[in-house]
């Protein structure tokens, strides 16, 4: 049971890590990018920034999975990424949900930050079954 608790803490703690590093790029794309289409880059590269950490900090320290080469790495990263497009729907579906609802950029986040913490727990679980797998 102790062990299971320091598993699900761990993985929060990466959520939050992987969540802050998603905010930061958001903000930082959307100052960068001044068009009509900003909010979605913004949204897109958060998302891009948080995939990336999320599957070093989960590969190498929740599933401990070691990849043979990096043509493995490869292609687990990109099953990780596809389990992740499910994930994603609804974290955009919580973020863009508050921006048009709420139409400010605090609510955005916290749509965000919502979205994610539900998507990182399903993640969880599609990971173990079908990414981290022994091949």
């Amino acid at each position: 049971m102790n062990q299971l608790f320091n598993l699900a803490l761990i993985y929060a703690i990466f959520a939050v890590i992987a969540t802050l590093c998603n905010i930061l790029a958001q903000e930082v794309s959307i100052h960068l990018f001044s068009t009509n289409f900003s909010l979605f880059i913004s949204v897109l590269s958060g998302t891009l920034v948080g995939l990336v950490v999320k599957y070093i900090l989960d590969k190498r320290y929740i599933f401990k999975y070691k990849t043979k080469n990096s043509q493995h790495n490869r292609r687990t990263f990109v099953l990780y990424a596809l389990m992740g497009v499910f994930t994603t729907v609804i974290f955009w579906g919580f973020e863009f949900g508050f921006h048009f609802i709420f139409e400010s950029k605090e609510m955005r986040y916290i749509g965000g930050i919502i979205g994610l913490m539900i998507g990182y727990i399903s993640k969880y679980y599609l990971d173990k079954k079908y990414v981290f797998t022994v091949h």
